[in-house]
C-alpha cells in the first residue's frame, strides 16, 4: 500500500467552533496505485496517536494497571482513555485540565460510553495515585513531576510536539527508563527528550528502545513491578499507513 496524508493547521478555526486540524488520508494499492480508501484524516489521527501509546503501553504498563489520568481535555483525550482501556484492566479514569468545564464535557461523554471516568482534583494528588499517566497538552511548562510518581507507574506523553514544549520535568525523566515511538522524531521534535539531552540529565543511550524495537522483541519493555517507565510520542507516518491498512480491510470485510 502507499498512503498519502494532507493536514492543514488553521488555529483561528476555535473562534468559529471548528476543528484547527483538517485533514484527509489516501490509501492506495501499493502495486498498481490505484485509490483504495479516502479516510477521515482527523479521526484516523485521533485514533493512530492513541493506540500507538496503548501499544507502548501494553510493553510497559503494569499488568495490573487500573488507575488512569488523562491530563489535558482536547480532542485526543477520550480516545487515550479508551485505547489504554483496552490494553490494561482500567477501573478508573481520572480527566485533569486547567479548565474543570472541559474536562467535565469528556468525562461526561466517557461515563455515558460506559467508561468509569470522572473529573480529578488536585493534580499532584492524582499524579501520586495514578498507574498510568497520559498527558496531552500543548504547555511548556511541566505539568507532571517526577518525584510525585508512584512505583510502578508509566507515563505517556503524547502533547510537547516542539522542542519548547514539555510535559515531564527532569525528575520524571531521571526516575524513569524511557522510550520513544521514533528515535528520530523524539530526539529532535520532542520537548520532553530534546531539553533533558541537551542539559544533560539524559544521556542518548540511556533511551532504551524505540516502538520497533519493542514491538518486533528486539528491546525489552518493563522489567519490573517497581521501576517508572515513560513513553514519549512524535507520531510517524508507518503508524498513519498501518491505521490506513487496518481501516480498509475492516471495511473490505464488512461488505
Amino acid at each position: 500500500h502507499i498512503g498519502v496524508k494532507i493536514v492543514t493547521v488553521s488555529p483561528d478555526n476555535n473562534a468559529i467552533g471548528k476543528p484547527a486540524v483538517m485533514g484527509l488520508y489516501l490509501l492506495l494499492d501499493g502495486v498498481t496505485g490505484e485509490p483504495q480508501a479516502l479516510i477521515d484524516g482527523q479521526r484516523l489521527t485521533q485514533w493512530r496517536t492513541a493506540c500507538a501509546s496503548a501499544l507502548a503501553a501494553s510493553y510497559l504498563a503494569r499488568e495490573d494497571a487500573s488507575r488512569l489520568l488523562v491530563i489535558g481535555a482536547g480532542a485526543l483525550s477520550p480516545f487515550l482513555a479508551k485505547a489504554h482501556s483496552a490494553v490494561r484492566p482500567v477501573k478508573s479514569i481520572r480527566i485533569w485540565n486547567r479548565t474543570p468545564a472541559n474536562a467535565e464535557k469528556v468525562a461526561a461523554a466517557l461515563h455515558a460510553e460506559g467508561f468509569p471516568a470522572s473529573v480529578a482534583g488536585d493534580l499532584e494528588t492524582e499524579l501520586g495515585e495514578a498507574d498510568i499517566v497520559s498527558s496531552a497538552t500543548i504547555t511548556t511548562a511541566p505539568l507532571i513531576k517526577g518525584a510525585l510518581l508512584k512505583p510502578g507507574a508509566h507515563v505517556d506523553l503524547v502533547g510537547g510536539f516542539t522542542p519548547q514544549m514539555r510535559e515531564s520535568d527532569d525528575d520524571a525523566i531521571s526516575r524513569a527508563r524511557v522510550y520513544v515511538d521514533t528515535r528520530a522524531g523524539a530526539t529532535k521534535e520532542a520537548g520532553d527528550i530534546v531539553q533533558p539531552l541537551a542539559s544533560g540529565v539524559l544521556k542518548p543511550e540511556a533511551v532504551i528502545a524505540d516502538l520497533h524495537e519493542l514491538a518486533r522483541g528486539e528491546k525489552q519493555g518493563r522489567q519490573s513491578e517497581s521501576e517508572i517507565t515513560l513513553f514519549k510520542s512524535v507520531g510517524a507516518a508507518l503508524e498513519d499507513l498501518a491505521a490506513g491498512i487496518a481501516v480498509y480491510k475492516a471495511l473490505s470485510t464488512s461488505k
